[in-house]
């Protein structure tokens, strides 16, 4: 199945046992993760459940030695051309809403 397909939750859940597999693929404990991360057994064991705060997931990651694949979960992303003109050295904080308000104009003509 795409994970397209799948439930915000069940993503969190297959991330949970992939969590719970890099874990076993290097002989450690959950207590032993728990203790290189700072946290408690528990802890650990709702991440590979699915159930965790990004910071947490993280410091799990870290005690791992998982945390070179944050760049593919997550790739850096680059200001488009349009968008560092518009800037002009500012680096965007938020979405203006200006867009949506403009094609909602358009759809009332």
């Amino acid at each position: 199945m795409s994970i397209h397909a799948k439930t915000p939750a069940a993503i969190a859940e297959e991330l949970g046992e992939r969590l719970k597999q890099a874990r076993l693929n290097h002989d450690m404990t959950q207590s032993e993760v728990a203790e290189l991360a700072g946290v408690s057994r528990k802890v650990v064991l709702n991440a590979e459940k699915g159930r965790v705060q990004l910071e947490t997931l993280i410091a799990i990651m870290m005690a791992l030695n998982l945390t070179a694949q944050l760049n593919h979960f997550i790739p850096k992303q680059i200001i488009s051309p349009v968008q560092l003109s518009k800037l002009q050295g500012k680096q965007r904080q938020r979405a203006s809403g200006q867009r949506k308000n403009q094609d909602e104009e358009a759809l009332e003509w």
